[in-house]
Order: C-alpha cells, then structure tokens, then sequence
C-alpha cells in the first residue's frame, strides 16, 4: 500500500482510521490472557500499529522514525520477571501506546485544520459570488444550485437566456437556435452587437450569434430531452450564460442608422 501522506494524508478519513483501528484493538487487549497462553496476541497488535504509522505517515517521516521500535511495554525490564511484573510491564505498555496513537490522531486532525484554513477549496456557493453572475442568471440558478440540484441550475440559467433572447427581440414564434439564428444573423439581425459597419462588425456579430447558439444547444437543448450529470463545479457552466447576458445588455453603438435593426443593449 502506498503511504499517505501530504494533502492526501490530511484530508484523508483512511488515514485517521488507520491508527483508530489499532487502538481500539490495544483496548481490547487481554494482556492477562495473552502473557498467560503465550498466544502472541501482544506482538500482533505491536506489529499492527507500528504498520499502522509506518503506512499513515511514510517511512521516512519523523513519526514512523520515531517509533519504528515501538513496544508494548513501560518500565524496567529483567531477566527472571514473576509473571505478574510482566503482566503489569505489558499493560502499562498497551496505556501508553494507547496514548501515543491518540496523539497521532490529534496531530493529523491539527494539521487538517490548518492547511484548511489556509487553503481549502472554496464551498460550492461561494463559486456564485466569485463568478459575479447576472443578477437574473442569479435569480434562476443559485437556490436550485444551493439545494443541490445542479443540472437544474445549469438548465434554468440556459432557458432564462433564450427567454431574453425572446423578449428583447419579440420573435416569440421561434425558439432555440432557430431563434438565435434569425435574431443574430449578419444578414438582417434584430438584435445587433454593433454598427455593422465593415468586416469586422459583421464577424463580430456572426461570432456572438455562435456562441449563443452553442448554448442553447449545448446547455438549453440536451437538458430538456434526457437527465444530465453536471459536477460540483457546475456554477462555471452558468458563466457562459451569465457573459451572453452582460454582453447583449450593453449598451449599443447603433445610433439610429441601421433601420429596421434593434439593439442587443438593455438598460
């Protein structure tokens, strides 16, 4: 088995149970039982935690170093011992091993709590802030994201889009991307991004009505017809929606000289 260590380590649940599992064996030790039998049952366990440490914090760690030689055993040690001296030797020892695996735990639970607090992963929610969403892509996506519904979120953003795209240029007799196509094409738009003016204008305007069409059929279209998987991070799939938004509610260039042609802009 691998060591864990590093990050992996200290966020690992693997980790901590592996030196619980020792010791909750060291509990249950009847030392008695074992010194009496000559069952071995004590260098079981010894040899268990020592593996326990040794696999938990790596062979070159000051930890495993530092009891590679662990024992179940405190005090003096002689040649001769009544077997009661041996007995009480031996559950000092399983206490005091006890409590070294108890710290060792403690260790690994301090240094989680510092790396994150220095740098953990963000909660989900706080992605929405971060990504400074459109306050109506906000509207529509963040409660359903919040109450762990992330598809939903990604789903409801996209239609809200194409809802805009519907109102700002009043062809509600089309939908999707036949929808975009005829509202953003270079050829005659009803919505346009600029004066539309030379080349440049005119693929500027072809390339935002692509870009729009991807996601109502990359966003929009599979959402409605099948159930998706979306990951945590599915607050980043909003942003796209979110950038379309803020882009066709900027304020226009047209000042007037393209008749018969809306502007993309909104107050």
């Amino acid at each position: 088995m691998q060591p864990l260590t590093g990050r992996g380590l200290l966020f690992s649940v693997c980790g901590r149970q592996k030196l619980v599992e020792p010791s909750r064996t060291l509990e249950q030790l009847d030392v008695r039982a074992a010194i009496r039998d000559d069952s071995g049952a004590d260098d079981v366990v010894r040899s268990n935690v020592r593996e326990s440490i040794r696999e938990v914090f790596g062979p070159n760690s000051p930890e495993f170093r530092e009891h590679e030689h662990i024992r179940i055993w405190a005090g003096p040690m002689y040649i001769n011992m009544d077997p009661h001296q041996v007995v009480e030797g031996t559950e000092r020892g399983r206490r005091q091993v006890i409590g070294i695996l108890n710290g060792l735990i403690e260790r690994l639970r301090e240094k989680k709590e510092e790396i994150g607090g220095a740098g953990a992963a963000p909660a989900p929610s706080t992605y929405f802030d971060r990504l400074n969403l459109h306050p109506r892509i906000l509207d529509v996506s963040r409660d359903l994201f919040l109450d762990g519904y992330h598809w939903e979120a990604v789903f409801a953003a996209a239609k809200a889009l194409v809802n805009y795209v519907e109102e700002r240029s009043g062809r509600h007799d089309l939908d999707g991307a036949p929808l975009v196509r005829a509202v953003f094409s270079k050829n005659g738009p009803v919505l346009a991004f600029n004066d539309l003016t030379d080349q440049t204008d005119l693929d500027e305007q072809e390339g935002m009505m692509h870009l729009f069409e991807g996601a109502v059929l990359g966003i929009r279209n599979p959402g409605g017809t099948r159930f998706l998987k979306v990951p945590s991070n599915a607050p980043s799939s909003t942003s796209p929606c979110s950038a379309f938004w803020r882009t066709g509610s900027r304020k226009p260039s047209v000042d007037g000289a393209h008749s018969g042609v809306a502007s993309a802009g909104c107050d």
